[in-house]
């Protein structure tokens, strides 16, 4: 997919920013009846197990979807499952490139997501915009996620088509607590081998975004130092 050079993702999420995958209130799903359960508003406290169990019997005969939707709701059980049965749905995708990693990313699951990984899923799989499950996790402050999938080698400094970093997308604050953002950001500026002046394809860096998006752009002087000394590549 062809993006001109001064495109801003950035501006697309805060746009579009309801039709991105987050979870159960996604709006880009696998299929038609996916999309009429899920305008259902959820019952106070959660679906029962018995809800679930309808939702998986409905798909049980379109396997990659399936897997895609548990993935996306913390059913492991029924990850196993199908993988056991057929070890490549690992690598399934939607019409949009997301794979069952990036719903299990911007979902929360963190043991949803070593599962996946431990079942043979590649860590830095990309979507037609070029998102990874890490940027998928740092856009929605899933701060556990983030921390598990780096600790299973995901690529720090990748670029989407728009050339935001997850740093980028941590650091635009629009996740839903304060707490979970700077959760993120700290734990992304901690980073051995961030390379924190990266520039978007809008030339901003985090920091800059930082500066004009939330209250926490001063953890940014974590890593000043190395951003005044060595040059973005």
């Amino acid at each position: 997919m062809e993006f001109p050079e001064d495109f801003n993702q950035l501006e697309l999420l805060n746009t579009h920013g309801h039709m991105i995958p987050r979870g159960a209130s996604s709006l880009w799903t696998a299929s038609q009846e996916e999309e009429e359960d899920e305008e259902e508003e959820a019952p106070e406290g959660g679906y029962s197990e018995e809800w679930y169990l309808q939702r998986e019997d409905k798909l049980q005969d379109k396997p990659a979807e399936l897997l895609l939707w548990a993935a996306e709701n913390n059913r492991l059980s029924t990850v196993h499952r199908l993988l056991l049965t057929d070890p490549s749905l690992v690598h399934c995708s939607d019409e949009d490139g997301y794979t069952p990693l990036h719903r299990a990313a911007y979902s929360g699951h963190v043991e949803m997501v070593s599962s996946l990984v431990a079942a043979g899923s590649e860590i830095d799989p990309r979507t037609v915009d070029g998102w990874t499950p890490l940027h998928s996790a740092c856009r929605w402050s899933r701060v556990a996620v983030a921390s598990r999938l780096l600790q299973h080698g995901a690529d720090l400094n990748a670029q989407t088509n728009g050339g935001l970093t997850a740093l980028h997308l941590a650091a635009s604050h629009t996740s839903q607590t304060k707490t979970d953002s700077r959760q993120t950001l700290e734990l992304l500026l901690s980073q051995r081998h961030l390379k924190a002046g990266l520039l978007s394809n809008s030339n901003e860096t985090a920091s800059e975004l930082a500066r004009r998006s939330g209250p926490f752009h001063f953890l940014f002087e974590m890593v000043e130092d190395c951003t005044s000394v060595l040059p973005a590549s």
